[in-house]
């Protein structure tokens, strides 16, 4: 039975918008915040956020946020009673998670023996196979050559999916259709799961044409209680990764919702699952569903389920990692209402994706009715090419799909984003596209319109080479004209924060009582009194 702990310092081992997420929820339930910052992020909006904030290596994620061990001792020296690790970086290390469950300090996400069971695709499908959740057909072993996989194959029936062992992200994936696509596929898949995982083991699936990707968010405490909190629909995809998100999904009813969330709580149940987590599934079109991977994490699409639930899942999180059991609130969530999540990537989305680095010279969010940005930028930042380049999440909600679809297009057309180009433009285009909007999805959709062409540029933005997010068609005039007020105050804000920068700092190896420059000067109001 877990033992009610309170937290009182957390320390975040994450940055960028996913940070600026915990932060929030660190304030409404008045825990102090500690952020760590690489070189390259030291005038973050997170830095400026924290009640604390210490740096902890240079750029390279390698040397910053990528250390465990050093985040570990940082969240001991400072007295942290519990390491929010976000999203990516060591969100997912068992590794990681065990060194704060040895230093006694709260990791707050699952045990370490989940994340390690889930981590492996092999183990998770024979786990799964054991607790009666259902799987794609295929092997539940590696397959060690290219001869082994094909005989594999041929009993399974082309075509088939070649998947690494380790990770996820599409990477280690390959598509083959026939005996002879086979060793060239399996020397690739191989190379790229040794090259992103350190682990070139693959295994075997059976190839489901044309699925949707629902899955099923989950939330368990340390009492052994796990409940589903509904599905989110995550077909739009390129290259296997997520573009556009929404919840619920209309390809789910009350009946097929039920079962795929009696499945999803069957597969954290297995594995002794505690805090919030994912369970993804390939939903064919004959409505059979399949076990893919189970993500040990807080989600990137995450707010979509807190629009339609009303449940705030990052206070879920720190509440469970206190202790606390789940209450009769959490029984029986049915959705409300209709949430869209697009993510806004520094890149190019019609010259191949193609990073967009540099300064954002100007930026204005959307508002309004049933808008939410979950936003890791300000105007004025270098976006570089060292991390992901997701600068910020827009989510919309509305009563039924159709009012969402309006509010987002509302939302992207108010959305202005000048100094880099962004994905902006694709969203637009998407909603235009009669398939998006009749929700005809399945996983490969995106990527088979944006090879033929049919997507096409929103004619939205002014001049490309100088405004890469929305405005109004036909729009000529000086774009910041009419905001003169609004830029006085961003430079006035970035005056102060210069202020500020030239302070005194606490660096990792800094002392443990020195307070953080930014509680000092006590800038961006409404910072509690210390307790």
């Amino acid at each position: 039975m877990a033992t009610i702990r309170r937290l009182r310092k957390v320390l975040i081992a994450n940055r960028g918008e996913i940070a600026v997420r915990v932060l929030r929820a660190l304030r409404e339930l008045e825990i102090t915040s500690a952020v760590v910052y690489s070189e390259a992020d030291r005038a973050g909006l997170p830095v400026l956020l924290a009640d604390e904030a210490y740096c902890i290596g240079p750029a390279a994620s390698a040397e910053s946020y990528l250390r465990g061990q050093a985040i570990v001792d940082l969240a001991c020296r400072i007295g942290a009673d519990g390491v929010h690790p976000g999203y990516g970086f060591l969100s997912e290390n068992a590794e990681f998670a065990g060194q704060c469950e040895q230093a006694g300090v709260a990791f707050i996400g699952p045990p370490s023996s989940a994340i390690e069971i889930m981590g492996s695709k092999v183990r998770s499908r024979q786990r799964m196979v054991a607790a009666g959740v259902p799987v794609v057909p295929g092997g539940v072993e590696p397959v060690p050559d290219p001869e082994s996989a094909a005989a594999g194959a041929r009993e399974l029936g082309y075509p088939v999916m070649l998947k690494a062992s380790a990770g996820g992200g599409g990477k280690g994936m390959r598509l083959v259709r026939n005996d002879r696509e086979l060793p060239a596929a399996f020397r690739a898949a191989t190379s790229e799961a040794k090259s992103s995982f350190g682990d070139g083991s693959v295994y075997l699936e059976k190839y489901v044409e044309r699925p949707r990707h629902v899955e099923i968010q989950v939330l368990g405490d340390q009492h052994g209680k796990v409940v589903s909190l509904g599905e989110r629909e995550c077909s739009l995809q390129r290259r296997h990764q997520k573009v556009v998100e929404e919840a619920p999904s209309l390809a789910v009813g009350p009946e097929l919702r039920r079962r795929m969330g009696e499945a999803a709580v069957r597969a954290a149940s297995a594995v002794g699952y505690w805090s919030a987590g994912t369970v993804e599934f390939l939903l064919a079109s004959s409505g059979d569903f399949y076990f893919l991977e189970m993500n040990t994490r807080l989600q990137v699409e995450h707010p979509v389920t807190e629009m339609v639930t009303g449940i705030d899942l990052v206070i879920a999180q720190l509440q469970i990692a206190e202790g606390a059991a789940l209450g009769p609130e959490f029984d029986d969530v049915e959705p409300r209402g209709h949430a869209v999540e697009v993510r806004l990537y520094a890149e190019d989305p019609y010259h191949g994706f193609a990073p967009s680095p540099g300064r954002i010279r100007f930026l204005r969010l959307p508002e309004g009715p049933g808008v939410r940005n979950d936003c890791g930028v300000l105007e004025g930042d270098e976006v570089t090419i060292h991390y992901d380049p997701m600068l910020s999440k827009l989510i919309v909600w509305g009563r039924d799909r159709p009012e969402a679809l309006r509010r987002l297009g509302r939302a992207l057309r108010e959305l202005r984003v000048e100094g880099i180009r962004t994905t902006a433009p694709l969203y637009l285009d998407l909603l235009r596209d009669p398939d998006f909007l009749a929700a005809r999805l399945d996983i490969g959709l995106l990527d088979r319109k944006l090879a033929s062409g049919e997507l096409r540029r929103a004619e939205v933005a002014v001049d490309p080479a100088e405004t890469t997010g929305t405005g109004d068609p036909g729009e000529t005039e000086d774009p910041m004209a009419a905001d003169v007020p609004m830029i006085a105050a961003a430079l006035a804000y970035r005056d102060a924060c210069a202020r500020f920068e030239s302070a005194p700092t606490r660096s990792e190896s800094g002392s443990v009582d020195e307070r953080s420059r930014w509680r000092r000067a006590g800038r961006l109001g409404g910072l509690r009194p210390e307790r």
